[in-house]
């Protein structure tokens, strides 16, 4: 019989192999010979499933978002409103090993997104990761309004933003000093965050 093979899991090898190599050696490092290297394939293997660099960085870059699009529509909603709202957040802040590669790639791409000049490229990845991002902040406030958990002249709008600034400033404060912004420091944060909202 012949081999069966998951083009969409190859696919996902090489882009990790991407990632190893921008985490290690930056984003400039990151040619089609040096992650084909770091896979273990040749470059023609590679241009295959990725003709040229742009083609594979996208694809890189949208598999950090999928990932956690995928892990926070596993959540289970179970608990308070309050805990699964946190739950939520969670997910989006580099609290661990997997979240922080995903993090320190999105920062890389981010970073060559804003060194770029004009338009396409890795900036047009930019503004639907930051629109989603908001999306969740949105869905998490109203869900908060909805359970009756925060004060009634809440102005939801300033808030939505106040949370997006706040996932993203812990984000970064936990990537670059993880010894000060602990795990259990960011959900405590969080956890005052979502308290002071009903104050």
């Amino acid at each position: 019989m012949p081999k069966i093979v998951d083009h969409e899991a190859r696919r996902e090898e090489i882009a990790r192999a991407l990632w190893r190599v921008v985490r290690r050696d930056g984003i400039r490092a990151a040619s089609v010979r040096t992650v084909a290297a770091e896979a273990g394939w040749s470059a023609g293997a590679v241009r295959y499933y990725f003709p040229d660099q742009d083609g594979l960085i996208s694809f890189a870059m949208d598999l950090v978002s999928r990932r956690v699009r995928d892990r926070i529509s596993a959540l289970q909603h179970e608990g308070t409103i309050t805990e699964i709202v946190l739950r939520y957040l969670e997910e989006v802040i580099p609290l661990d090993e997997e979240r922080q590669a995903e993090f320190d790639i999105w920062l890389s791409f981010m970073a060559q997104a804003q060194a770029e000049s004009g338009a396409g490229g890795l900036r047009e990845h930019l503004g639907p990761v930051q629109d989603g991002l908001r999306d969740l902040c949105r869905s998490l406030v109203t869900s908060l309004a909805e359970a009756d958990a925060v004060r009634d002249d809440l102005d939801e709008d300033l808030e939505v933003e106040r949370l997006h600034a706040l996932i993203d400033g812990l984000a970064m404060h936990a990537s670059i000093q993880p010894d000060h912004t602990t795990p259990a420091r960011v959900r405590a944060i969080l956890g005052a965050h979502l308290e002071s909202l009903r104050a």
